[in-house]
């Protein structure tokens, strides 16, 4: 739920990756996920903007959208998780696990919801700060995140040409654990520290790398088949 439909900011845009993520775990265990999109006040351009932005960022669509008061209706049942922008107060009229989600910040928004940086670079600069926290998008930090999409996508591509090796289990756990907390933060530390790890069979880096990106939505697999030609 974005702070309001007049104001859809990448705050609100942070709230709905948020909800992304919890999607993608909850599809992982064999869940069916239903979410949508609450506002406050009348839909605008701005909720649409938003919306397009949620595309753009390859974010699951919420399933529907209704005024605050309509959200559980159109549900069908009671609200699980609700989540919120950090400070904005939950609606008592919608039940569930009400989760604030840290207020965002990206440099150079007046050009748009996204400012025209690269997309993928966007949603891994959110997901490398706290969910629960502020996230400050500077300008070194979203070059950072294009640079590290660029360099994971190029492994993955190379790994893929390996034969493929299974996740080792201590891997697996600690990366279910992560998910399960949703902490990204150490997710991507984890894939950091696999990348470079030269006892690691790249197979098994692919593996991992794959699974992880089931949940990140950074479309790590993309240039696969692309380096060889």
């Amino acid at each position: 739920m974005p702070p309001d439909a007049g104001a859809a900011d990448i705050t609100g845009l942070r709230v709905l990756l948020v909800a992304d993520l919890l999607t993608r775990i909850a599809e992982l265990r064999n869940l069916q996920v239903f979410t949508v999109l609450a506002y406050d006040g009348q839909p605008g351009g701005q909720l649409a903007a938003l919306e397009r932005a949620v595309d753009t960022l390859g974010m699951h669509p919420p399933a529907a959208r209704a005024s605050s008061g309509e959200a559980s209706t159109s549900l069908g049942g009671p609200v699980d998780v609700h989540l919120v922008s950090e400070g904005a107060r939950a609606d008592d009229r919608l039940s569930g696990l009400v989760t604030p989600v840290g207020a965002a910040r990206i440099h150079g928004a007046g050009q748009g919801l996204l400012a025209g940086h690269e997309p993928a670079a966007v949603r891994l600069a959110l997901l490398s700060f706290p969910y629960h926290r502020p996230a400050d998008l500077t300008e070194s930090v979203l070059a950072d995140a294009n640079a590290t999409v660029g360099r994971w996508r190029l492994w993955v591509a190379e790994w893929a040409e390996s034969p493929s090796r299974p996740i080792p289990k201590p891997i697996a756990e600690r990366a279910r654990e992560t998910f399960d907390d949703l902490d990204t933060v150490s997710a991507l530390a984890l894939l950091a520290d696999l990348a470079s790890d030269a006892a690691l069979p790249t197979g098994a880096k692919f593996e991992t790398f794959v699974y992880a990106d089931r949940i990140l939505g950074l479309d790590l697999p993309r240039d696969i088949g692309r380096a060889a030609r």
